[in-house]
């Protein structure tokens, strides 16, 4: 590897990590499993997706070009890797429920905001909510969720949406799910930018200013949320007329787009 490429990678790869092992550190989750994961994923990208061409994948490969050995190459091949397809689908049902509630006029009042729903009831209620937008999960299940993150409140007897969003709140757990999600999804971004043709590639931007007054950054933190919600409420609208039912012959295609804010003090760097 080219020493300036090697240098850059390294100073990208310890600010990727730094925010990374900070979250690590408080949850008590030691190096050495850190490293046992590192070493499994290294082996399946390169078993997967670096085969040689018009050949088949073998181990002396992956052994090479991960610089492990062919005997710890061949035990993570064969050991069982962490499946969180289940967590994410219920992140993305909750985001479901709340976008229905949001977009769906069967769920409005007269106003043409989203209503204050029965918990029960065949049409016009938070467990056909949930029932129409977020499949197989209970209704209680699903509200406690909704609870949880401040995105609901059970009131009279009914649901109440509080917030056109759904961000866990109280659960740790949903956070760091979140943490592995979209994070993986931008890291996902930027590999693909680096390697596609002009024509492909995807958009990925942010504005940045080092040196703002410490006395706007409130109002510009309250501008970027108020507007950055607006966005993401319109875009849900036009991904939703496009979602095919559950049942449709033909798989769909997921796409994402997020936005985060973010400040610091540049001193600390």
């Amino acid at each position: 590897m080219p020493g300036k490429l090697e240098k850059v990678l390294t100073e990208s790869v310890r600010r990727l990590m730094r925010p990374l092992v900070r979250i690590l550190l408080r949850n008590g989750y030691a190096y050495g499993t850190l490293a046992e994961q590192i070493r499994k994923v290294y082996v399946d990208v390169a078993y997967r997706e670096f085969p040689p061409e018009g050949k088949k994948q073998s181990v002396s490969r992956v052994s090479a070009l991960t610089g492990l050995t062919r005997k710890e190459v061949k035990r993570l091949l064969e050991s069982d890797s962490v499946d969180a397809s289940a967590s994410q689908d219920r992140y993305n049902r909750a985001v479901r429920v709340v976008g229905g509630w949001v977009n769906d006029k069967r769920f409005h009042d007269a106003n043409g905001k989203p209503a204050n729903l029965p918990l029960e009831g065949t049409r016009k209620s938070f467990a056909t909510l949930v029932r129409e937008y977020s499949g197989d999960i209970p209704t209680v299940a699903m509200l406690d969720m909704l609870v949880d993150a401040g995105s609901a409140a059970r009131r009279d007897g009914k649901v109440r949406l509080l917030r056109h969003a759904y961000v866990p709140g109280s659960d740790p757990l949903d956070k760091i799910r979140i943490l592995g999600a979209d994070t993986s999804e931008l890291i996902a971004t930027i590999d693909h930018n680096l390697t596609a043709a002009p024509e492909n590639l995807v958009f990925q931007r942010k504005v940045a200013y080092d040196n703002v007054d410490p006395a706007a950054v409130a109002k510009l933190k309250k501008l970027s949320s108020r507007k950055a919600q607006a966005l993401l409420e319109q875009l849900n609208r036009e991904f939703a007329k496009h979602e095919l039912q559950e049942d449709a012959d033909e798989g769909g295609r997921y796409i994402s787009l997020g936005i985060y804010y973010h400040e610091h003090d540049p001193s600390e760097d």
